[in-house]
Protein backbone atom coordinates (compact mmCIF):
# COMPACT_ATOMS: atom_id res chain seq x y z
CA UNK A 1 0.00 0.00 0.00
CA UNK A 2 1.27 3.47 -0.72
CA UNK A 3 0.16 5.99 1.45
CA UNK A 4 -0.83 10.00 0.18
CA UNK A 5 1.90 12.70 0.65
CA UNK A 6 1.36 16.46 0.37
CA UNK A 7 4.83 17.37 -0.47
CA UNK A 8 4.74 20.12 -3.12
CA UNK A 9 2.46 22.13 -1.07
CA UNK A 10 4.22 21.04 2.64
CA UNK A 11 7.70 21.77 1.27
CA UNK A 12 6.30 25.35 1.10
CA UNK A 13 4.76 25.25 4.49
CA UNK A 14 7.54 23.62 6.25
CA UNK A 15 5.38 20.36 6.67
CA UNK A 16 5.82 17.61 4.82
CA UNK A 17 3.27 14.69 5.37
CA UNK A 18 2.44 11.24 4.39
CA UNK A 19 -1.68 10.02 4.41
CA UNK A 20 -2.35 6.60 5.17
CA UNK A 21 -5.93 5.50 5.57
CA UNK A 22 -9.01 5.57 3.69
CA UNK A 23 -10.51 9.13 4.10
CA UNK A 24 -11.79 10.75 0.73
CA UNK A 25 -9.31 13.73 0.66
CA UNK A 26 -6.13 11.22 0.95
CA UNK A 27 -7.09 7.73 0.43
CA UNK A 28 -4.30 5.45 -0.02
CA UNK A 29 -3.36 3.49 -3.50
CA UNK A 30 -2.66 -0.35 -3.54
CA UNK A 31 -0.10 -1.36 -5.07
CA UNK A 32 -0.88 -5.00 -5.77
CA UNK A 33 -1.64 -5.16 -9.33
CA UNK A 34 -3.44 -8.29 -8.71
CA UNK A 35 -6.16 -6.37 -7.04
CA UNK A 36 -8.99 -4.50 -9.21
CA UNK A 37 -9.74 -2.08 -6.07
CA UNK A 38 -6.65 0.94 -6.44
CA UNK A 39 -7.20 2.35 -2.91
CA UNK A 40 -7.90 1.30 0.20
CA UNK A 41 -10.90 2.62 0.56
CA UNK A 42 -12.55 1.04 -2.66
CA UNK A 43 -11.14 -2.46 -1.29
CA UNK A 44 -12.94 -1.82 2.59
CA UNK A 45 -16.33 -0.90 0.66
CA UNK A 46 -15.92 -4.15 -1.28
CA UNK A 47 -14.62 -6.15 1.57
CA UNK A 48 -15.96 -4.70 4.89
CA UNK A 49 -15.39 -7.64 6.40
CA UNK A 50 -11.61 -6.88 6.66
CA UNK A 51 -12.09 -4.55 9.23
CA UNK A 52 -13.75 -7.05 12.08
CA UNK A 53 -16.78 -7.55 13.31
CA UNK A 54 -17.07 -5.24 15.78
CA UNK A 55 -14.90 -2.56 14.13
CA UNK A 56 -17.51 -2.56 11.17
CA UNK A 57 -20.63 -2.37 13.16
CA UNK A 58 -19.43 0.28 15.48
CA UNK A 59 -17.90 2.18 12.66
CA UNK A 60 -20.87 1.51 9.58
CA UNK A 61 -18.20 -0.26 7.48
CA UNK A 62 -15.82 2.53 7.47
CA UNK A 63 -11.94 2.67 8.58
CA UNK A 64 -12.35 4.11 12.23
CA UNK A 65 -8.72 6.13 11.97
CA UNK A 66 -6.10 7.49 9.66
CA UNK A 67 -2.32 6.98 10.16
CA UNK A 68 0.16 9.79 9.05
CA UNK A 69 4.03 10.82 9.16
CA UNK A 70 4.49 14.56 10.01
CA UNK A 71 8.13 16.88 9.19
CA UNK A 72 7.53 19.66 10.94
CA UNK A 73 10.20 22.03 10.04
CA UNK A 74 7.93 25.68 10.58
CA UNK A 75 5.20 25.87 13.33
CA UNK A 76 1.94 24.47 12.66
CA UNK A 77 -1.30 26.86 13.07
CA UNK A 78 -2.58 27.12 16.54
CA UNK A 79 -5.32 24.95 16.49
CA UNK A 80 -7.94 22.27 18.30
CA UNK A 81 -10.38 19.65 16.78
CA UNK A 82 -14.21 19.78 17.68
CA UNK A 83 -15.63 17.00 19.59
CA UNK A 84 -18.48 15.18 17.67
CA UNK A 85 -21.27 17.82 18.50
CA UNK A 86 -19.72 20.57 17.05
CA UNK A 87 -18.00 18.76 14.43
CA UNK A 88 -21.87 18.11 13.10
CA UNK A 89 -22.89 21.80 13.85
CA UNK A 90 -19.84 23.08 12.07
CA UNK A 91 -20.47 20.77 9.30
CA UNK A 92 -23.75 22.33 8.49
CA UNK A 93 -23.29 25.40 8.80
CA UNK A 94 -19.82 25.71 6.95
CA UNK A 95 -19.54 22.82 4.85
CA UNK A 96 -16.50 23.99 2.66
CA UNK A 97 -14.54 25.03 6.10
CA UNK A 98 -15.50 21.93 7.87
CA UNK A 99 -15.77 19.20 4.96
CA UNK A 100 -16.36 16.66 8.19
CA UNK A 101 -19.12 15.57 10.89
CA UNK A 102 -16.51 13.46 12.58
CA UNK A 103 -14.69 14.67 15.22
CA UNK A 104 -10.71 14.30 15.26
CA UNK A 105 -8.80 13.07 18.72
CA UNK A 106 -5.48 12.46 17.87
CA UNK A 107 -1.82 11.54 19.15
CA UNK A 108 1.73 12.13 18.40
CA UNK A 109 3.82 10.10 18.61
CA UNK A 110 8.04 11.27 18.88
CA UNK A 111 10.77 9.80 15.94
CA UNK A 112 12.88 12.27 16.50
CA UNK A 113 13.17 15.11 19.65
CA UNK A 114 10.24 16.30 18.97
CA UNK A 115 8.38 20.25 20.30
CA UNK A 116 4.80 21.20 20.29
CA UNK A 117 2.64 23.69 22.37
CA UNK A 118 -0.02 21.40 23.96
CA UNK A 119 -3.12 22.78 26.99
CA UNK A 120 -2.92 25.60 29.18
CA UNK A 121 -0.26 26.44 31.23
CA UNK A 122 -0.30 26.26 35.12
CA UNK A 123 -2.40 30.17 36.27
CA UNK A 124 0.66 31.20 37.55
CA UNK A 125 3.56 30.91 34.84
CA UNK A 126 0.90 32.67 32.77
CA UNK A 127 0.93 35.51 35.58
CA UNK A 128 4.80 35.09 35.72
CA UNK A 129 4.54 35.97 31.84
CA UNK A 130 2.21 38.65 33.21
CA UNK A 131 4.72 40.26 35.47
CA UNK A 132 7.76 39.57 33.23
CA UNK A 133 6.23 40.70 29.73
CA UNK A 134 4.60 43.86 29.54
CA UNK A 135 4.19 43.76 26.34
CA UNK A 136 1.81 40.72 26.96
CA UNK A 137 0.31 42.47 29.92
CA UNK A 138 -0.49 45.39 27.56
CA UNK A 139 -2.55 42.94 24.83
CA UNK A 140 -4.50 41.69 27.59
CA UNK A 141 -5.51 44.49 29.53
CA UNK A 142 -5.79 45.24 33.09
CA UNK A 143 -9.03 43.80 33.50
CA UNK A 144 -8.71 40.64 32.09
CA UNK A 145 -5.10 40.41 34.01
CA UNK A 146 -6.67 41.11 37.29
CA UNK A 147 -9.52 38.57 37.12
CA UNK A 148 -6.50 35.89 36.52
CA UNK A 149 -4.63 37.11 39.22
CA UNK A 150 -7.34 37.28 41.44
CA UNK A 151 -8.81 33.64 40.53
CA UNK A 152 -9.31 32.13 43.52
CA UNK A 153 -8.95 27.90 43.69
CA UNK A 154 -12.15 26.98 42.05
CA UNK A 155 -11.59 25.91 38.87
CA UNK A 156 -14.38 26.95 37.10
CA UNK A 157 -13.50 30.53 38.10
CA UNK A 158 -9.85 29.60 36.69
CA UNK A 159 -11.44 28.46 33.32
CA UNK A 160 -13.64 31.88 33.01
CA UNK A 161 -10.97 34.07 33.85
CA UNK A 162 -8.44 32.01 31.29
CA UNK A 163 -10.88 31.94 28.34
CA UNK A 164 -11.62 35.75 28.79
CA UNK A 165 -7.34 36.33 28.69
CA UNK A 166 -7.52 34.32 26.10
CA UNK A 167 -10.06 35.51 24.18
CA UNK A 168 -9.44 39.14 24.53
CA UNK A 169 -5.82 38.53 23.09
CA UNK A 170 -7.16 36.47 20.19
CA UNK A 171 -9.73 39.44 19.53
CA UNK A 172 -7.72 42.15 20.19
CA UNK A 173 -6.89 44.74 17.58
CA UNK A 174 -4.32 44.29 15.30
CA UNK A 175 -2.29 47.95 15.33
CA UNK A 176 -1.97 47.11 19.49
CA UNK A 177 -0.78 43.67 19.30
CA UNK A 178 1.50 44.47 16.30
CA UNK A 179 2.84 47.54 18.01
CA UNK A 180 3.38 45.34 21.08
CA UNK A 181 4.72 42.15 19.63
CA UNK A 182 7.20 44.47 17.84
CA UNK A 183 8.26 45.85 20.74
CA UNK A 184 8.72 42.52 22.73
CA UNK A 185 11.00 41.56 20.00
CA UNK A 186 13.20 44.47 20.07
CA UNK A 187 13.48 44.09 23.54
CA UNK A 188 14.11 40.55 23.33
CA UNK A 189 17.25 40.93 20.90
CA UNK A 190 18.61 43.19 22.41
CA UNK A 191 18.82 41.21 25.48
CA UNK A 192 20.16 38.37 23.70
CA UNK A 193 22.83 40.84 22.46
CA UNK A 194 23.74 41.41 25.56
CA UNK A 195 23.78 38.21 27.11
CA UNK A 196 21.07 38.15 28.95
CA UNK A 197 18.92 35.14 30.20
CA UNK A 198 15.72 35.26 28.41
CA UNK A 199 13.77 32.71 29.81
CA UNK A 200 11.95 35.29 31.58
CA UNK A 201 10.41 36.20 28.26
CA UNK A 202 10.35 32.60 26.28
CA UNK A 203 12.48 34.89 23.98
CA UNK A 204 14.41 32.23 22.08
CA UNK A 205 10.47 30.86 21.16
CA UNK A 206 9.41 34.13 20.47
CA UNK A 207 12.12 34.80 18.06
CA UNK A 208 11.67 31.68 16.51
CA UNK A 209 8.36 31.69 15.89
CA UNK A 210 8.08 35.78 15.21
CA UNK A 211 10.73 35.21 12.59
CA UNK A 212 8.24 32.18 10.49
CA UNK A 213 5.01 34.46 11.08
CA UNK A 214 5.93 38.09 11.56
CA UNK A 215 3.44 39.96 13.14
CA UNK A 216 1.23 37.01 14.12
CA UNK A 217 -1.17 37.30 17.57
CA UNK A 218 0.12 33.62 17.79
CA UNK A 219 3.44 34.50 18.70
CA UNK A 220 1.85 35.71 22.08
CA UNK A 221 0.11 32.17 22.61
CA UNK A 222 3.73 30.88 23.17
CA UNK A 223 2.91 32.54 26.96
CA UNK A 224 -0.44 31.09 27.68
CA UNK A 225 -0.09 27.30 26.15
CA UNK A 226 2.58 24.70 27.55
CA UNK A 227 5.74 23.60 25.63
CA UNK A 228 6.21 20.12 25.34
CA UNK A 229 9.32 18.33 24.07
CA UNK A 230 9.14 14.88 23.70
CA UNK A 231 11.91 11.93 23.04
CA UNK A 232 11.94 9.79 20.45
CA UNK A 233 8.83 7.17 21.34
CA UNK A 234 6.80 10.14 23.73
CA UNK A 235 3.96 10.77 23.15
CA UNK A 236 1.11 12.99 23.50
CA UNK A 237 -2.35 12.82 23.04
CA UNK A 238 -4.94 15.49 22.15
CA UNK A 239 -8.69 15.50 23.14
CA UNK A 240 -11.60 17.37 21.68
CA UNK A 241 -10.91 21.13 22.68
CA UNK A 242 -7.39 20.80 23.30
CA UNK A 243 -5.45 23.97 21.84
CA UNK A 244 -1.91 22.86 20.53
CA UNK A 245 0.80 23.62 17.93
CA UNK A 246 3.05 21.59 16.56
CA UNK A 247 6.53 23.28 16.49
CA UNK A 248 9.53 20.99 15.04
CA UNK A 249 10.31 17.78 14.77
CA UNK A 250 9.15 14.12 13.19
CA UNK A 251 6.42 12.33 14.47
CA UNK A 252 3.85 9.37 13.97
CA UNK A 253 0.22 10.94 14.12
CA UNK A 254 -2.97 8.98 14.66
CA UNK A 255 -6.67 10.10 14.99
CA UNK A 256 -9.97 9.66 14.12
CA UNK A 257 -10.89 9.78 10.40
CA UNK A 258 -11.20 13.42 9.95
CA UNK A 259 -9.92 16.57 8.66
CA UNK A 260 -11.35 19.49 11.13
CA UNK A 261 -9.35 21.73 12.40
CA UNK A 262 -10.22 24.90 13.98
CA UNK A 263 -7.20 27.45 13.86
CA UNK A 264 -6.94 30.97 14.63
CA UNK A 265 -3.10 31.38 14.33
CA UNK A 266 0.17 31.38 13.11
CA UNK A 267 -1.18 29.99 9.61
CA UNK A 268 -1.71 31.10 6.17
CA UNK A 269 -4.86 29.04 5.92
CA UNK A 270 -8.37 29.80 7.06
CA UNK A 271 -8.60 31.26 10.45
CA UNK A 272 -11.89 31.24 12.79
CA UNK A 273 -10.85 32.83 16.39
CA UNK A 274 -14.43 32.91 17.25
CA UNK A 275 -15.28 29.33 17.45
CA UNK A 276 -11.30 28.17 18.62
CA UNK A 277 -12.18 30.73 21.88
CA UNK A 278 -15.65 29.28 22.39
CA UNK A 279 -14.75 25.62 22.47
CA UNK A 280 -11.51 25.14 24.03
CA UNK A 281 -10.96 23.26 26.91
CA UNK A 282 -9.48 26.06 30.24
CA UNK A 283 -8.16 23.88 32.02
CA UNK A 284 -4.53 24.30 33.05
CA UNK A 285 -2.28 21.62 33.82
CA UNK A 286 1.41 21.07 33.64
CA UNK A 287 3.30 20.07 30.74
CA UNK A 288 4.42 17.31 32.29
CA UNK A 289 0.97 16.06 32.03
CA UNK A 290 0.49 16.00 28.30
CA UNK A 291 2.95 13.22 27.93
CA UNK A 292 0.78 10.01 27.22
CA UNK A 293 2.78 7.07 28.59
CA UNK A 294 2.58 3.53 26.95
CA UNK A 295 2.03 0.63 28.14
CA UNK A 296 4.15 -2.62 27.52
CA UNK A 297 2.35 -5.83 26.70
CA UNK A 298 2.97 -8.21 29.27
CA UNK A 299 3.03 -11.12 26.49
CA UNK A 300 5.36 -10.00 24.23
CA UNK A 301 8.15 -8.02 25.07
CA UNK A 302 8.46 -5.90 21.80
CA UNK A 303 5.34 -4.93 21.83
CA UNK A 304 3.99 -1.54 24.06
CA UNK A 305 0.66 0.00 23.74
CA UNK A 306 -0.54 4.00 23.18
CA UNK A 307 -3.63 3.28 23.75
CA UNK A 308 -5.63 6.36 24.42
CA UNK A 309 -9.57 7.14 25.70
CA UNK A 310 -11.59 7.17 22.37
CA UNK A 311 -12.56 4.05 20.43
CA UNK A 312 -11.24 5.29 17.24
CA UNK A 313 -7.42 3.91 17.38
CA UNK A 314 -4.53 2.70 19.10
CA UNK A 315 -1.12 2.71 18.16
CA UNK A 316 1.11 -0.52 18.76
CA UNK A 317 4.75 -0.13 18.95
CA UNK A 318 6.85 -3.22 17.74
CA UNK A 319 10.27 -3.10 18.02
CA UNK A 320 12.35 -6.02 17.52
CA UNK A 321 15.89 -6.67 18.73
CA UNK A 322 18.50 -7.80 16.55
CA UNK A 323 18.86 -11.01 18.54
CA UNK A 324 15.13 -12.09 16.94
CA UNK A 325 15.19 -13.05 13.20
CA UNK A 326 11.91 -14.17 12.95
CA UNK A 327 9.10 -12.32 14.26
CA UNK A 328 5.43 -12.89 14.13
CA UNK A 329 2.79 -9.80 14.12
CA UNK A 330 -0.21 -11.82 16.02
CA UNK A 331 -3.42 -11.32 14.85
CA UNK A 332 -5.98 -9.10 16.55
CA UNK A 333 -10.38 -8.87 15.64
CA UNK A 334 -9.41 -5.28 13.91
CA UNK A 335 -7.76 -3.91 10.79
CA UNK A 336 -4.33 -2.32 10.75
CA UNK A 337 -2.09 -0.37 9.06
CA UNK A 338 1.81 -1.20 9.45
CA UNK A 339 4.22 1.33 9.00
CA UNK A 340 8.54 0.12 9.06
CA UNK A 341 10.41 3.06 10.65
CA UNK A 342 13.84 0.91 10.67
CA UNK A 343 15.17 -2.57 9.79
CA UNK A 344 14.13 -4.93 6.82
CA UNK A 345 12.11 -8.21 6.37
CA UNK A 346 11.02 -10.67 4.09
CA UNK A 347 7.22 -11.13 5.16
CA UNK A 348 4.71 -13.66 4.51
CA UNK A 349 1.09 -13.66 5.35
CA UNK A 350 -1.46 -16.34 5.25
CA UNK A 351 -1.08 -16.96 1.41
CA UNK A 352 2.17 -18.01 -0.04
CA UNK A 353 2.99 -15.24 -1.19
CA UNK A 354 6.29 -12.88 0.44
CA UNK A 355 6.97 -9.18 0.03
CA UNK A 356 10.51 -7.95 1.36
CA UNK A 357 10.01 -4.96 3.32
CA UNK A 358 11.64 -1.89 4.47
CA UNK A 359 12.05 1.83 5.81
CA UNK A 360 8.77 3.41 4.64
CA UNK A 361 6.83 0.25 3.80
CA UNK A 362 3.56 -0.01 4.43
CA UNK A 363 1.39 -2.45 4.74
CA UNK A 364 -2.67 -3.01 5.13
CA UNK A 365 -3.08 -5.85 7.75
CA UNK A 366 -6.77 -7.23 7.27
CA UNK A 367 -8.65 -8.44 10.76
CA UNK A 368 -7.83 -11.83 12.27
CA UNK A 369 -4.71 -12.04 9.78
CA UNK A 370 -0.76 -12.27 11.04
CA UNK A 371 2.14 -11.25 9.47
CA UNK A 372 5.27 -13.51 9.54
CA UNK A 373 9.09 -11.77 8.99
CA UNK A 374 12.28 -13.14 8.68
CA UNK A 375 14.19 -10.25 9.77
CA UNK A 376 17.44 -9.61 7.43
CA UNK A 377 18.50 -6.24 8.97
CA UNK A 378 21.72 -6.38 11.56
CA UNK A 379 19.95 -3.95 14.19
CA UNK A 380 16.10 -5.12 14.22
CA UNK A 381 12.97 -3.65 13.18
CA UNK A 382 10.76 -0.73 14.50
CA UNK A 383 7.27 -0.57 12.80
CA UNK A 384 4.33 1.26 13.95
CA UNK A 385 0.91 -0.40 13.69
CA UNK A 386 -2.57 1.57 14.10
CA UNK A 387 -5.59 -0.46 14.86
CA UNK A 388 -8.51 -0.01 16.52
CA UNK A 389 -8.95 -1.81 19.81
CA UNK A 390 -12.40 -1.80 20.81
Amino acid sequence: MEGRGSFPQGARLGLLQLWMGAHPKGDAIICDNRISQKTLGSWISKHPDCLGSQVKDVFQGQLPFLFKVLSVNISLSIQAHPNKELAVQLHAQFPDRYPDKNHKPEMAIALTPFEGLCGFRPVEEIIGFLKNVPEFHAVIGNEAAELLENSSSDPRQISDALKKCFTVMMTCEKKTFVDQLNMLVKRVLEEAAAGKDMAGSNGELLLRLHSQFPGDVGCFVIYFLNLVKLQPGESMFLGANEPHAYLHGDCIECMACSDNTVRAGLTPKFIDVQTLCGMLNYTPAPASEKIFPFIPDPSDPCVFLYDPPVPDFTVIKIEVPSSVKRYTISSIDSASILLVIRGEASATAAHPSQINIRRGSVLFMAANASVDLCINSLDGMLLFRACCML
